[in-house]
């Protein structure tokens, strides 16, 4: 990992934005889940989402000024059935955003993070029709999300006019986390 961004800072300066946006899925019920099935996802979403933050960290605190936004999920702050793994890593990554917001926040570098709903993805293809009705009924808008939107979430958190923003978490879920 640090070489990547050695070479990334080589090649075009010190990586000051970065974006994780780890998010892979091995959906079972706790019973049935095998602890190599929570450890991969622990290990694809949450241990790279710390390896590429630590990674881009120095050369932030070079700069003194940096963004840093993970994509976490609505499962993170609600839980989902068959995905004690999936829904553990993006809770924690929440954890991990809000402590390097308190760790980074006197050196001018943000960390926040997108909280996205139900969003027509590789990782909702599978998605039985039963279970895409069930997810649009519990969404107040009535409708899925889309990857643009998300994407405008995030590089918001990234421009000059979020710069007094940090430790937050932004839902983009069509309201369906309201409550929280």
């Amino acid at each position: 990992m640090t070489r990547l961004f050695t070479e990334a800072a080589q090649a075009l300066g010190p990586v000051t934005i970065l974006v994780n946006n780890a998010g892979t899925t091995r959906d079972k019920l706790i019973l049935q889940m095998s602890l190599a099935d929570f450890q991969h996802i622990i290990d694809s979403n949450l241990r790279s989402t710390f390896l590429c933050t630590k990674a881009a960290l120095r050369g932030m605190m070079k700069a003194r000024w940096g963004r840093i936004v993970n994509v976490a999920s609505i499962s993170g702050l609600l839980g989902n059935a068959g995905q004690a793994n999936y829904s553990s890593s993006k809770a924690a990554i929440i954890a991990l955003t809000l402590s390097t917001a308190r760790e980074m926040a006197s050196r001018n570098i943000t960390a926040n993070a997108v909280a996205p709903g139900f969003v027509p993805t590789e990782l909702t293809s599978t998605l039985t029709e039963a279970q895409r009705k069930f997810m649009i009924d519990s969404t107040p808008l009535g409708r899925f999300g889309t990857p643009d939107e998300i994407a405008a979430a995030i590089s918001f958190l990234c421009q000059p006019e979020a710069s007094f923003i940090t430790g937050q978490i932004l839902n983009v879920d069509g309201g369906m986390a309201m409550h929280i």
